[in-house]
């Protein structure tokens, strides 16, 4: 038994695809970090952006009443939040655990 016949067919531009989709996700990933960074990119990464990245937590929550979100434990205590501190989020829904009938 030859090893074409061991598991499904692929389309023959499915390699294509896959490579091309990569190629794009890349490009747009580096697209916003220079949005992120600001056009002074060109210059090179000054000491003020780099200390901004690494004041920073990526995690996910869930979404409470009142549309509350928590910052956990381990990010508050890493970038030394406390209560009262004034932060910037970014929202990306990752999940949604609804029915839309």
């Amino acid at each position: 038994m030859s090893d074409d016949s061991d598991g499904p067919a692929w389309p023959p531009n499915m390699m294509k695809l896959f490579t091309e989709t990569g190629e794009q996700a890349v490009e747009k990933q580096q697209e916003l970090m220079k949005q992120m960074l600001g056009a002074g990119m060109s210059g090179g990464m000054d000491m003020n952006q780099l200390g901004a990245m690494s004041q920073t937590a990526t995690f996910k929550t869930r979404v409470q009443s009142g549309g509350r979100i928590s910052i956990p434990d381990a990010e508050r205590e890493t970038l030394d939040i406390e209560e009262g501190d004034i932060v910037q989020a970014v929202v990306v829904p990752v999940k949604r655990n609804r029915d839309d009938d």
